[in-house]
This record gives structure tokens, sequence and C-alpha cells, in this order.
């Protein structure tokens, strides 16, 4: 538990004497189509008949793992380990490795990727030299608690103690006082002055935490967009070396959020210092299970694709909805500078046609990634909207159809687009998504005023559900009935031991962690809240992964390569651990993988085909050399995650 003491013996061991019941359930036993329970009995390919995927929101590796420091015998890539940073968080040998830079005016007319070869560009300096490094910023914290109406934590003393359980039941008791805390006492999109020498930054990556700043503290958001992360990452095939073959340097992040005058100053250059303190549970995972440095966010941007990658291995796009065959031109990005003194896209929206190599910023990306030497497809279908930014689906968690949004442009239409949910249907294999506040979304489109519900159920993340989107699973009374559920099921379910083969589950937007509307410890009491769960029920764990992951890096820097499957990504690495029985003793896995692995990994154990001919669960698993650890020798590849476990 948080608030009363970390667990510093490693649980898993007391799992242990009913392992060998899990490994012995997977030889020869026979489907079947009943739910929960019977999942033991549905033949797998290993000891595991129950996954669980716990998805955070917008950390990136380096932003929590910036320090960490394995076991013996094990290696981590981050910026203490490449010198960017000593322990202490200070600035290291390395330390320029982390630069950032503005962009030269006059800007070009047409959107670009390539900053240098376009237009040059010119390092930030320390203040008071000009261009100077723009200050951390409070864009979106909170200012001090309030009540309800705020719609986010902290609470002030208008909200009572004995209303916390019914508005987060997600996190044990003891932990409820993290939603009263952690307030900027700074007002909102103004300079954090809690940050360490805030105003004089030098030019690279800062430690957020400090005596100022305690881990438990909102921190401020930043821009995290699909166009906007591209020109972000500053890739040239030029610039590529054996370590790097993208040719992306990172060294826009800062500048692209200024201009876009999102209030983020230099926030995407944040970290936390695990060997301080911070991020301490996800330290303790890390220490006793498996963690991967070399897991990535699938799609340039924000969250809704990302969750559409989990649950499909694919992009979405507009399908025709009462004749309308694509979205309204008010709601199609065009990603062009303003002006040549202003650089932020003269339409910011939310569709993009990237087969359609006219339209504004599609040439730029589409063309990049023909002089790859491993020549990644676009993979973007004739005449096909893709959704590249959040949006809702057009479907209300009641099931209902907001048509008027979705003709709007506002919403998705109902989709056909195959999911890993239709897959495990048609091998009555059990399956649920278990989203917080789901159940309060559901009152709150049926009709109901109360405050709490409405403040719960604005904390539901309908585009966190890829379900959602699916006219085969919300479209369906009886499907949504049997797979769309609130995470106060997960636990009930947990609880009882009757979990299904495979269980999405995504925290309400209070105890995601995602950086101003939450925080990392709050994400941590759930996933400890999970953890002392399995480990009451030893021969469920037994039989269970537990996959914790995020969605996207949220707009933080990291260092490390990613590959360019398609148009949409990958995008820089996140965070993923894989809690087992079978993932023990603190390894690290540099294997390439993305959140299509996620689904590589359940076709895989649980014998589906690949979701469709375009899908990224076709790539192939990555073959990885010892002498360049990081980088697929056979690009485009991503994993399955199986190289993760030991089932030996």
């Amino acid at each position: 538990m948080l608030l009363g003491g970390f667990k510093r013996k490693p649980w898993w061991s007391t799992a242990l004497g009913v392992m060998a019941i899990g490994a012995m359930s997977c030889a020869g036993a026979a489907a079947d189509d009943r739910d929960d329970g019977a999942a033991r009995q549905v033949r797998t390919a290993t000891p595991i008949k129950h996954l669980i995927v716990l998805i955070g929101e917008n950390w990136t590796f380096d932003s929590i793992y910036a320090t960490y420091k394995p076991k013996h015998g094990q290696t981590v890539d981050n910026v203490l380990s490449r010198g960017i940073v000593h322990e202490d968080g200070i600035p290291g040998p390395n330390f320029i490795r982390s630069m950032q830079f503005q962009i030269n005016q006059p800007y070009p007319a047409t959107y670009f990727i390539d900053a240098f070869k376009t237009v040059g560009k010119t390092p930030y300096q320390q203040a008071p030299l000009q261009p100077s490094f723009p200050p951390p910023n409070t864009a979106y914290v909170p200012t001090a608690p309030g009540p309800l109406s705020q719609g986010q934590g902290p609470f002030d003393a208008s909200v009572p103690d004995s209303l916390l359980p019914r508005i987060e039941p997600n996190i044990e008791a003891e932990d409820l006082g993290l939603l009263r805390t952690g307030a900027s006492g700074l007002p909102m999109f103004s300079t954090d002055t809690r940050v360490a020498n805030a105003t004089t930054l030098r030019n690279g990556v800062f430690q957020l935490t400090g005596p100022t700043l305690p881990y438990d503290s909102y921190t401020g958001d930043m821009v995290h967009r699909f166009f906007h992360m591209w020109q972000q990452s500053d890739c040239d095939v030029l610039n590529a070396t054996p370590k790097n073959p993208s040719g992306c340097f990172n060294d826009l992040y800062p500048f692209v959020g200024v201009a876009r005058n999102d209030g983020s100053g230099s926030n995407a250059m944040g970290f936390l210092n695990m060997l301080r303190g911070d991020a301490p549970v996800m330290k303790r995972i890390a220490d006793e299970f498996t963690l991967n440095d070399n897991y990535h966010q699938p799609v340039m941007g924000g969250t809704a694709v990302q969750h559409i990658m989990l649950g499909t291995a694919d992009a979405i796009f507009w399908t025709t909805f009462q004749g309308v065959s694509q979205p309204p031109a008010a709601s199609v990005a065009n990603p062009d500078p303003k002006s040549p003194t202003n650089v932020a896209f003269k339409v910011d929206k939310q569709w993009t046609n990237c087969s359609d190599l006219s339209a504004p910023g599609i040439a730029a990306i589409v063309s990049y990634l023909a002089t790859l030497p491993w020549h990644p497809a676009p993979n973007c279908e004739a005449g096909h909207f893709y959704m590249i930014n959040n949006l809702s689906p057009g479907f209300l968690p009641n099931g209902q159809i907001d048509a008027a949004s979705i003709l709007s442009g506002t919403k998705v239409p109902p989709s056909s687009l195959r999911t890993v949910g239709d897959a495990l249907n048609e091998k009555k294999i059990s399956w649920a998504y278990y989203g917080g506040g789901f159940t309060a979304a559901v009152r709150v489109a049926n009709g109901s005023t109360d405050p709490v519900d409405q403040l719960v159920g604005a904390n539901y993340c309908d585009i966190c559900n890829p379900f959602s989107y699916a006219s085969s699973i919300m479209g369906d009374p009886q499907q949504r009935a049997a797979h769309i559920k609130d995470a106060i099921d997960f636990f009930d379910q947990l609880e009882h031991g009757r979990l299904p083969s495979v269980a999405y589950v995504k925290p309400d937007s209070l105890v995601d962690g995602h950086p101003a509307s939450s925080k990392l410890d709050l994400f941590e009491a759930m996933l400890d809240k999970i953890l002392d769960k399995l480990k009451a029920r030893p021969e469920l764990f037994a039989q269970t992964a537990l996959l914790v992951t995020f969605d996207e890096g949220g707009g933080f820097w990291d260092p490390g390569f990613f590959q360019p499957l398609d148009f949409f990504g990958d995008g820089p690495r996140i965070p993923m651990v894989v809690v087992s029985p079978y993932s023990r003793g603190g390894r690290v896995v540099h294997s390439y993988n993305d959140h299509a692995s996620v689904v590589k990994f359940i076709e895989r154990n649980w014998g589906l085909a690949p979701l469709s001919h375009r899908s990224r669960d076709n790539l192939p698993n990555p073959r990885m050399d010892d002498d360049n650890p990081y980088v697929p020798r056979n690009m485009p590849a991503v994993g399955d995650l199986f190289d993760m476990f030991d089932f030996r």
C-alpha cells in the first residue's frame, strides 16, 4: 500500500507451490465456452490462462525510468546509462545529447519533419542568453484543492472523506488521501517555480522533483498530437547511424509546444528520479519481474489512437454514416505553417487522408518513409480518412449513437474495424474491457444528474476503449453487456478468482497518472491494489500475466530509437513491465515491441490468426543482435512479448 508502507519482500514466491497446476493445465485441455473461471480450461500455448493489460497515461520510458539501475548482470538504456545525467539528476558528461532547438525563420510554406535540411535550427541558451530555454509551465495543473465541480482532484473539505470511496473505489482506503494532495499553489499556465532553477535551466533534460516539488504533485501537461510529434522527432535518413537508423533527432520538443501556444514550455524535458524515491511501485515491479526498455507507443500523438492499436493493431478510419462518406472538411487537419513567422498549424484537427500525397502534411512523412532502407509502406488505404487525434466514439456509453456529433466530425462513426475481441468471440474465449467510471457514465448517458455520477462519469475515458468504437461490440446490447464493464467489476472478479482469459483494465482519469489531471502515485496506488489482490490469490497468479504499460508518452522526451513502421508511427518508448511467475528475476529485455505486441501475444497464446491483411500483428518478430540490441535486423518488425517470459 502506498500510504501504509511498501512491501520489500518479493511476494511472487508464495505462488510457486501452485505454479505446477498452471503448467499442467495447458497440456491437453479442451476448449470451453463458459466465462471467467472456465478460462483455465481453454487451450493455450503457455501456462498463462489469464492476461491482464493495465494501461496508464502519458509517460515515456525515460520520464519514469531515467535513473533506474537494474540488477547485477542486466543493462538498461536510459539517460543515466547514457551519461546524460548523474544519479542525483544533475547534468552528466553527455548532457548535450538532450539538447533542444528552435526552428529558424522564415518558416517554409508547407509542413516539414526535417528541420535542419528545411530551414535550419538554433539551440536554446541558458537564460538570460537568447534564444533562452523555455521554463517549465503549470499547464492545466490544479492550483488548489477544489469541490466536485472542479472535475478532477485534488478535492477540498467540501468533499467529505465518506464520499471519497464512492468517487474512487479503485484504490485502497489508506491511499484515498492522495486525492487531496499535490496542487501547485501557483497560477495555471505560469512558470512552474516548484522546479529547481526553473527560469535558468540548462538546455536539456531536468529532474521534475526536488525540494519544492515532491513526487506527490500534479505537474504540467504538454502537446502530444500526431503531426506535432512527427515534427518534434525531426527525422531525416541523412542523420541515420547504426544505433539510430531512422535518423530522428528528437530535438524539437519544447519548440513545437511553444509554437502551438499550449503553455507547456519545457515540460517535455522533465523526468522523475527513481534513485531518489520517485515512482517506487514502478521500480519495485521492475526489480522483481521483467522490464522492456524497447517498448513503444505505436502511433505518433495522443490517447485514442494508441488504444485503438491495443485492440486492433491498426488505425481507425471514417466509415460511411447516414450516406456521408468522409468527415466534414473543417475537421480535416492542415499542418502547414500559418505564416513565415508563425509555425502553428493552419488547421489543427483530427482527420487526415494519408493516401492523398497532395493533402497538407502527407508528402513530408510519406517521402521520408520512402528513404528508409527497410521500406515501410505508409499503409494508408485509398480514400480513407484516418483519425489521428482524440475523438470520442459515436456510441455513447449506453450504446446510443450521437449522430449529430458524428456528422459534425467531432465523433467517430460506428466502425467495422476488426478487434481482438471479435477474434476471441469467434473462438469462445472470454474477455472484457474494464473502464474506470463506466457504470457512472452509463447512468449519466441515461439522464442521471447526481453530482458524483457527473464527476465519475466524466472521468470515464471513452476514447481509451477501443471496443467502444466497434459496431460489433458496442452496437450489440448483448456484446456490450458481456464485455464492457467497470473497473470495480474487475476487482470484484479478481477477488473471487473469476477473471476472463483477457482483461483490459483502464483507470479512470482521476487515477490514470496523466500529468496535470492525475498523478503517477495515484496510478501506482491502483496498480498496488491489483498486486495485493493477486497476492491473495496465489493459485490465480500462477496462471496470470499482468502487463503494466502506458498508452503513450504524453509529449515527454525520450532518447531511445524508434522504428517507423508506417505513416502512423511508431513513436517514443514507453514503459512495459510483465508481472508473472514466469517473468521473475528483475530482467531487462531489449527486443523491439509496441502495442501491437499485446495483440500478437493474445493471438499466439490463444491460437488466433492476425486480425486483417493490413494489421500490424502480421509483422514478424524482431531479430535482435547482441552488438546492437535495440535495432531489429529484419525491420519492419515488432515482437509478441514471449521473450519476456521463461516458461521452462
